[in-house]
């Protein structure tokens, strides 16, 4: 029996990710103080578009990070309730190690969200179907902000949206189906496999263990005026995490013209000349895909677009040594769907534990601005530490992952101190590839909470009643 949502109180972002309005711009700021970071979301919460409405023409989301709570008078003892990521933030030392952000990617270099720069406390992200549209919810946004003596401004510019991701590959493919939302049914006849369990990305359901992830809890009497879902384990507190998640928001670089070059030069003749078709296969071993979609494991010779869209495969019999789609390839990383050991549907089972649900969008252009084009990587989850850091650190960063020796990510993975090499299974003798540079830096980031309507509107009225204790999590 499928998961009721209460999609009138989740915010829309968890359902859809406007492949319809091709325009965005985020927007991050400092609040001021408590009453004035309150009236800015009183204002805030109608316009917020949740996953019962449909965005024809434009989109608005709502998140914060631990900071930005406390500004608005959540006390740490209800900060506590939330997951213990989320109320440190992506910038510690012992974090960012674990997440690779050092060197170049260390957070005291950070564009923004860095220790050093000024406060991250909320995000406001934009979505509309034409420039006119975006720029006219913008202004009124800016002006909003100026009233509220929001501090700190910074505006996040996108690209207008693209099936190709920087790098040229077709992109947005492979999303989770999450179960409960009105597309479940649909998105698993289409190929995009079993339904994920709600939980797994909206707080205060069932996650894929069959138990409710830790979130904040308030004393009934916290919340008089009943503007929140109670606990639906019965306990009798108020549940202020329920129907939100977590945001994950990173500008990732990607240096487009070092990808392209390294496999030019991996790839060239004898006499030193360009051989562009195995350029290009190179590269699709890399990613796991053709530059046009189609995944290796159904066209392991050559690109065929009429696989663009295609997601229905597996690995565990179709190409259980990665001679189609090498076993570090970059999706195979991320989704290694029945690879893992030790049989097919218990691997299923782990990797549905372990899913992200992305909502990223590229910015800039290849030789403009301090940090050139890249993708302001969004991902929407319940558990950071089981979901985004999971993947980042156990898949993308481990250099031994699935029985490899020296093999990170190879399009996102760390460098550090191994990890430069790319192994292409191949009878009679693999290939492999060393010295890859590092593609993709991270220039900037944070975590978020997307809360739920109903917590939006009582976030909004705490000056009213007071700062809530907490009833644990």
């Amino acid at each position: 029996m499928a998961t009721k949502l209460d999609v009138p109180d989740i915010q829309g972002l968890l359902a859809r990710g406007y492949r319809g309005l091709r325009y965005a711009r985020f927007t991050i700021f400092g609040i001021p103080g408590a009453a004035a970071g309150q009236a800015l979301l009183s204002w805030l919460v109608p316009q917020v578009t949740t996953a019962g409405r449909f965005a024809a023409d434009s989109a608005l989301h709502v998140a914060f990070t631990a900071a930005g709570l406390r500004r608005l008078g959540l006390p740490d003892g209800v900060i506590a309730g939330f997951s213990a990521e989320f109320a440190e933030g992506m910038t510690g030392p012992d974090r960012s190690r674990f997440l690779s952000d050092v060197g170049a990617s260390s957070p005291g270099s950070w564009a923004w969200g860095g220790p050093q720069g000024p406060p991250v406390d909320a995000l406001v992200l934009l979505y509309a179907a034409t420039p006119q549209a975006l720029d006219r919810r913008h202004d009124e946004l800016a002006r909003r902000l100026v009233q509220a003596g929001a501090r700190h401004v910074i505006v996040l510019d996108t690209r207008e949206l693209s099936d190709n991701e920087p790098f040229g590959f077709h992109d947005g493919i492979s999303q989770p189906v999450i179960d409960g939302l009105p597309r479940a049914s649909q998105g698993v006849a289409a190929g995009g496999g079993r339904a994920v369990a709600a939980g797994e990305f909206v707080l205060g359901y069932r996650n894929a263990y069959g138990q409710y992830t830790g979130r904040p809890l308030l004393p009934a009497s916290a919340d008089p005026d009943r503007l929140l879902s109670a606990d639906p384990e019965r306990s009798g507190a108020a549940d202020l995490g329920r129907n939100g998640c977590y945001l994950v928001l990173r500008q990732l670089e990607q240096d487009v013209g070092a990808f392209w070059r390294y496999v030019r030069q991996a790839t060239a003749r004898p006499d030193g000349s360009a051989d562009t078709g195995s350029a290009i296969a190179l590269a699709a071993k890399l990613v796991g895909r053709w530059p046009s979609g189609a995944p290796l494991v159904k066209a392991p010779d050559r690109d065929n677009p009429q696989l663009r869209d295609d997601n229905d495969f597996r690995y565990y019999h179709a190409d259980p040594l990665g001679l189609a789609c090498p076993l570090g390839s970059h999706i195979r990383r991320v989704n290694p769907r029945d690879s893992l050991d030790p049989e097919p549907a218990a691997s299923l089972d782990a990797t549905g534990r372990h899913r992200l649900l992305r909502r990223g969008r590229r910015y800039g252009m290849a030789g403009h601005g301090r940090y050139g084009t890249g993708l302001y990587f969004i991902c929407l989850v319940a558990d950071l530490a089981r979901q985004f850091e999971f993947v980042q650190h156990t898949w993308l960063d481990n250099p031994t992952f699935s029985g490899l020796y020296d093999d990170a990510d190879p399009l996102a993975g760390s460098r550090r101190p191994s990890g430069g090499t790319f192994t292409a299974p191949a009878r009679p003798v693999r290939h492999r590839y060393l010295d890859l540079p590092r593609f993709v830096r991270t220039r900037a980031g944070a975590y978020f909470f997307l809360p739920g309507v109903s917590a939006m509107r009582y976030l909004a009225q705490l000056q009213d009643t007071g700062p809530p204790p907490s009833a644990g999590r």
